[in-house]
C-alpha cells in the first residue's frame, strides 16, 4: 500500500482562509472535507445592544467585496421589523447600487480570480503579460461598478450612505449622466466578456443540482422576491428558518446550511440563471444563447460564463434605472422603532444572503442572525469535489490538484463572510 500527499499551503484567488482534505484509498474517494479554520468573527454578537441605525454600517464591514449585499439584507430585515416598505425611486436607487456591486464583484471574479484557471496561468499578473487588453477591459468594467457604488453608496468600499428607510443623500439627476456614458462602454465590454468566457476550455461535469434563489414576478432578483427552488420550494422570506437549518461540523468554524428534507443545495449565479432566465433583459438572454448557453445550465464550470451574462444584465439594468430616474422628494422615509422581529434576504453576487433581527422597543438589537451564501454552498462544494475526484481519479496528481482548486473557485467562495478557507491536502493510499 502506498500513500501520496499533496499540499497547497494557500489556495490562491479566493477570499478567506482554510484547507481542503481529500483521501483516496484503493481507487475510492473516502473523505472530502472543506476545513475552515479561521476563527469566528462574531459580527452577530457585535450587533447586540447596538442601535438599529448602526446596523447598515456595521454589516457593510463584514465583506469588502460585497458590502452592499450585507447592507441591503440588513435594511430590508429592519424595515420588515418596523412595518416599513421602501418603494419608488428610493427602491430603484437601491437596485442601482446593487447593479454596481454585481458589476465590480463579477468582473473581479471572472477576469482576475477564475480566468487564469482556464488559461493555465498562476494569477492575473501572469495573465496580463499575454492578455494586456483583456485585463485593461476588465479593470474598466470593474471601475464602472465602483463608480456606481461610490456615487449612490457614498464610497467604493464599505458604503456609508445607506440607512434604514432609504439613504442619507440621494444623487442629483445630473450626477448620474456621466455614469450612463461609462456604463454604455461597460456594457460593450460585458458583451465581449460573455463571448470570451464561452471560448474557454470548460471541463465536462454535468450534475443535477437543487438550486435555490429569489424569484420576483417582474425582474431578475436583487433585493426582493420569494425563495424558490427547482424541486418545489416556494416560500416567503419570513419562512426561511422553517425550511433551512444551520449545523456545526467538526472540520469547520463556519456552519453548514441545509434545506430540510433535501440533498445539498446550490446558491449563486448558476441558481439565479436556472430559476430566472426569463427575467434577464432581452440583450442578456440573446447574448447568453448566442454564446452557447441554454436556458438551463448544470455545469458549475460554466458559472464563469453565467457571471459574465449577469454582468451584462447589471450594466443593462443600471442604464435602464438611470434613464428612468427622478429625484425623490426625500432621501428616506421616517422609521419608528418598536418591539419586533424582522427578516430580509437579497441576492449577493455569490447567492442568497439572509438576515434576521430581534429589536426592543427602543430600537436596540437583542438578537441577530446572518446566513451568508458561502456557508450555504460549503456542502455542495464538498459534494462537487467528491464527484469530480471520483470521475478524474486517474488524472496526474498535479493536474487534479489544480482542477480541484478550479472547482472550488466555481463558487467564488467568500470564506471570510462564512468564517473561512485555503490549504489543499490530498492523501492517496
Amino acid at each position: 500500500m502506498s500513500t501520496k500527499t499533496i499540499k497547497v499551503d494557500y489556495l490562491a484567488r479566493v477570499e478567506g482562509e482554510g484547507s481542503l482534505y481529500v483521501k483516496i484509498k484503493d481507487n475510492t474517494v473516502e473523505d472530502v472535507r472543506l476545513q475552515i479554520f479561521e476563527p469566528p468573527r462574531f459580527f452577530e454578537a457585535f450587533l447586540r445592544e447596538r442601535d438599529f441605525r448602526e446596523v447598515p454600517d456595521i454589516t457593510a464591514r463584514i465583506c469588502g467585496i460585497c458590502p452592499v449585499a450585507y447592507q441591503m439584507s440588513s435594511v430590508h430585515a429592519l424595515e420588515n421589523a418596523f412595518g416599513v416598505k421602501v418603494e419608488g425611486q428610493l427602491r430603484a436607487l437601491r437596485r442601482l447600487l446593487y447593479c454596481g456591486e454585481w458589476i465590480e464583484s463579477h468582473a473581479l471574479h471572472v477576469f482576475m480570480l477564475h480566468a487564469p484557471d482556464f488559461l493555465g496561468y498562476p494569477d492575473s499578473l501572469a495573465l496580463s503579460k499575454d492578455y494586456p487588453e483583456l485585463v485593461k477591459s476588465a479593470l474598466q468594467l470593474k471601475k464602472a461598478g465602483n463608480e456606481i457604488v461610490a456615487l449612490v453608496g457614498g464610497r467604493e468600499i464599505h458604503p456609508i450612505n445607506v440607512k434604514v428607510g432609504g439613504f442619507y443623500r440621494v444623487p442629483r439627476k445630473k450626477e448620474l449622466k456621466p455614469l450612463a456614458e461609462k456604463l454604455k462602454q461597460a456594457r460593450e465590454i460585458a458583451i465581449q466578456a460573455v463571448k470570451f468566457t464561452a471560448t474557454l476550455p470548460i471541463p465536462e461535469f454535468e450534475r443535477e443540482y437543487v438550486y435555490v434563489a429569489l424569484r420576483h414576478p417582474n425582474e431578475y432578483p436583487y433585493n426582493e422576491g420569494r425563495l424558490v427552488s427547482n424541486n418545489g420550494l416556494d416560500i416567503a422570506i419570513s419562512e426561511y428558518e422553517t425550511h433551512f437549518r444551520e449545523e456545526h461540523v467538526k472540520h469547520s468554524n463556519a456552519l453548514h446550511s441545509r434545506l430540510i428534507g433535501s440533498r445539498p443545495y446550490f446558491v449563486g449565479p448558476l441558481a439565479r440563471y436556472n430559476l430566472n432566465f426569463d427575467k434577464l433583459s432581452p440583450l442578456a438572454q440573446e447574448t447568453a444563447l448566442a454564446a452557447g448557453l441554454e436556458t438551463t445550465c448544470n455545469n458549475p464550470f460554466k458559472s464563469i460564463i453565467v457571471r459574465a451574462v449577469e454582468t451584462l444584465y447589471a450594466c443593462d439594468e443600471a442604464l435602464r434605472l438611470i434613464a428612468q430616474y427622478e429625484e425623490p422628494d426625500a432621501p428616506a422615509i421616517e422609521v419608528e422603532p418598536r418591539l419586533s422581529s424582522g427578516c430580509g434576504c437579497t441576492e449577493a453576487p455569490r447567492g442568497i444572503l439572509y438576515h434576521r433581527y430581534n429589536v426592543d422597543k427602543e430600537g436596540l438589537i437583542t438578537e441577530a442572525k446572518i446566513v451568508p451564501p458561502t456557508s450555504q454552498n460549503q456542502k455542495i462544494i464538498e459534494d462537487d469535489l467528491l464527484k469530480f475526484v471520483t470521475k478524474n481519479m486517474n488524472m496526474p496528481t498535479d493536474e487534479l490538484t489544480l482542477r480541484c482548486e478550479q472547482a472550488i473557485r466555481n463558487y467564488d467562495p467568500c470564506i471570510s463572510c462564512a468564517t473561512h478557507f485555503l490549504k489543499l491536502h490530498i492523501e492517496r493510499s
